[in-house]
Order: structure tokens, then C-alpha cells, then sequence
């Protein structure tokens, strides 16, 4: 849908410079179906980053990967992930400040421990700058696939998955505001992000719980004043 819809922007250009033609594209409307591409649960992820691999190459594809479910960044923002990235926040400690590759919108993201203690794993062991060990797209998938075989997680996890996971499960299940986690994100607008998170079972159980106790402490304190 999103080439078909390309190719028809390139011919309204071309009418709108002189060419004469009947838009075979005039009543036809670009419909997008929404899909949801799941996410990884915290013990999920906690199974793929605690467990010990033999092989080199999947343990440099989880670590990887585990990084950016803890930082949200997308696989062309990981490969091109460098010291210059790594910038001191307001708050003192490490944020990685990033233009995204995709849109060019900087990402605001303070790094968790467990995503510093990747990038001290790797500091100085990699060639080029690279802070992490990262290989081709397509290869990064066919590992994940194995990884996910050998953890016993019946999911087809891709590495755009720990983007997903990230915006879920590490900051919107977690009471992260959707505001924020767009800021992260490099979204231009909120929209975009909820394709991302999604408001989960427990999340909505926590928020409910939390609304309860509030209106019922609101209720405690009124009759109180009526005696």
C-alpha cells in the first residue's frame, strides 16, 4: 500500500506539471489495516538477556538486541550508534542523544543500567567506533529466530520487536506518560506512538487499582469532614 501510494504521488507531480492522463488512482482510497505486531514480556526479555549462549555470534545479537528494548532505538539507528551519541542529560548521567536515520528527529533517551552495562561490555573491543557488535538486518533476524528456539519463546521475533517492546512493556506498562515515550521515540506527534504502545491488562488493573484508592480516600476524607 505505501509503494502503491508513492507511485501515485509521483503522478499527481506529473499532472500537476503538464502531463494530461486520467488518474488511475482518482477513486481509489488508501486504506491502512492495522496489525499488532506483539511485543516481549519483561520475563521474556529477562529469559533472552540472562541466558548463557556458546555461541559468540548469538550472544552479540542479544546484547544488541536487548539494547534496544531498553532504549527503543530501531535497527539503522543501532547500526550507525556512536560515542558522539552519548551525551550527559540534565540529570547528570548518560542520555543517547540521536538524530533518527528515518525521520532526522533527535530521540531524547536516558540510559537505564542495564543498557550501560552493554555498552561497557563492548567499549573499546569494537573496530570502526562501533559501540555495538552489530551485523546485517537480515542476519540480526535469523539469529533472533534461533535465540527465540533456544529461550523456548513462541514468538517470531524480528529485531524491530524490542521497538515495540521497549514503548509496551519497559515504559508504558511500567507508568512511563505515552508523552514521554514519544520524546523517545523520535515521534513528531503521539499518533504515531500509540501504533507502538498499547495499553496492556495490568497496566489498565494498575491504573484502575490506583483510581480506586485515590476516590476512596476522596470519600474517607469527606465523611470525615462531616462529622
Amino acid at each position: 500500500m505505501k509503494f502503491v501510494q508513492r507511485f501515485h504521488t509521483i503522478l499527481l507531480f506529473a499532472q500537476k506539471s503538464g502531463l494530461s492522463f486520467i488518474d488511475p488512482f482518482g477513486n481509489f482510497k488508501f486504506n491502512f489495516d492495522k496489525t499488532d505486531r506483539g511485543y516481549l514480556t519483561q520475563e521474556e526479555i529477562d529469559t533472552i538477556y540472562y541466558k548463557e549462549f556458546k555461541s559468540k555470534r548469538l550472544e552479540h545479537v542479544r546484547d544488541a538486541f536487548i539494547f534496544s528494548c531498553y532504549t527503543g532505538l530501531p535497527y539503522c539507528d543501532i547500526y550507525t550508534l556512536s560515542s558522539e551519541d552519548i551525551k550527559i542529560g540534565v540529570d547528570g548521567k548518560k542520555w543517547i542523544m540521536k538524530d533518527r536515520g528515518k525521520t532526522g528527529v533527535e530521540s531524547f533517551i536516558p540510559l537505564l543500567q542495564i543498557p550501560l552495562d552493554i555498552l561497557a561490555k563492548y567499549e573499546g573491543k569494537l573496530k570502526n567506533g562501533k559501540l555495538l557488535p552489530v551485523i546485517s538486518n537480515q542476519k540480526m533476524n535469523e539469529y533472533l529466530a534461533e535465540i527465540a528456539a533456544i529461550c523456548q519463546i513462541n514468538k517470531r521475533i524480528t529485531y524491530h520487536l524490542a521497538r515495540h517492546s521497549f514503548a509496551t512493556e519497559i515504559c508504558l506498562t511500567k507508568g512511563v506518560p505515552i508523552e514521554s515515550v514519544s520524546k523517545m521515540l523520535g515521534h513528531t506527534n503521539i499518533q504515531t506512538t500509540q501504533i507502538y504502545a498499547r495499553v496492556v491488562d495490568r497496566k489498565l488493573s494498575h491504573d484502575m487499582n490506583m483510581l480506586d484508592r485515590k476516590l476512596k480516600s476522596m470519600q474517607k476524607g469527606t465523611t470525615q469532614n462531616a462529622v
